[in-house]
């Protein structure tokens, strides 16, 4: 069987996971705090049929020697974890952060989840959560009447109530990050949550703009770092990779098929 039709075959798959990593890319352009991914690619083992550096004669090496490389695998998919467009949105319980850093989730498990997305919101029992329920950590819990709810850049929230007057708001805790060595290597579970894996680190928690976290803005989202216009060049460079590797596999079938017609 001819050689090139496996490395095609190798080609092909490689730029059909390519694919969909840019589709899914595509999908998330306007999800809240979403970060794009990108395949990553590594040729295959070799067969050495002349070693290089390898004696050609009495006082002679051969410069390169002879490798056939046997295709290609897809190795991995990075998370890119570049800040998105910050987008002003006026809404209270909406925050954006600036810099690095994750706010910690609470699942309904009890294991510790990580995200960028900052559309919060309070549940029945007035306890600071996420879009999809999930309490924040720390847990943030308002008074019953609040007027007014403030978070600075620091991360400290402050809330007024019905009948507190010209008293001073209330410092009811502190909205804190969490930060990687490595946020590249976080496991993404969905609905916008990472967890910690060997790979990632343990997190560092502190308040937002120490520690090297970025700082948090209220009333702001942060966008989606997918460029539209990237992914489609990319797009489109995939399409063509993944024809010529189909046009391998059709140049090396008719090699085949003259062969078999005229041996």
């Amino acid at each position: 069987m001819h050689g090139a039709l496996h490395v095609a075959t190798t080609g092909m798959s490689a730029q059909d996971t390519n694919l969909k990593v840019i589709s899914n890319n595509l999908a998330n352009v306007s999800t809240v705090g979403f970060k794009k991914d990108r395949a990553v690619f590594e040729d295959l083992l070799y067969q050495v049929r002349r070693q290089p550096g390898a004696e050609s004669g009495a006082d002679s090496q051969l410069p390169s020697g002879l490798q056939v490389g046997a295709g290609v695998r897809t190795v991995a998919t990075q998370k890119m974890h570049s800040v998105g467009d910050i987008q002003i949105t006026d809404q209270g319980f909406d925050v954006a952060i600036t810099g690095a850093g994750f706010i910690q989730v609470v699942l309904p498990n009890g294991e510790t989840s990580y995200t960028r997305n900052g559309q919060l919101g309070i549940d029945g029992e007035n306890r600071l959560v996420t879009s999809e329920g999930f309490l924040i950590e720390p847990a943030i819990t308002l008074p019953d009447d609040v007027t007014s709810f403030t978070v600075s850049n620091d991360g400290t929230v402050t809330v007024t109530t019905a009948g507190s007057g010209a008293e001073a708001p209330q410092q009811i805790g502190t909205l804190q990050l969490a930060n990687f060595v490595n946020p590249q290597g976080l496991l993404a579970i969905g609905q916008n949550l990472f967890l910690q894996t060997a790979a990632s680190g343990a997190p560092t928690v502190s308040n937002p703009g120490s520690d090297g976290t970025g700082y948090v803005k209220q009333g702001a989202l942060e966008t989606s770092n997918v460029n539209a216009v990237e992914e489609l060049v990319n797009m489109i460079q995939t399409q063509r990779a993944y024809e010529i590797n189909s046009k391998v596999i059709s140049t090396a079938d008719q090699m085949l098929q003259y062969v078999n017609q005229n041996i």
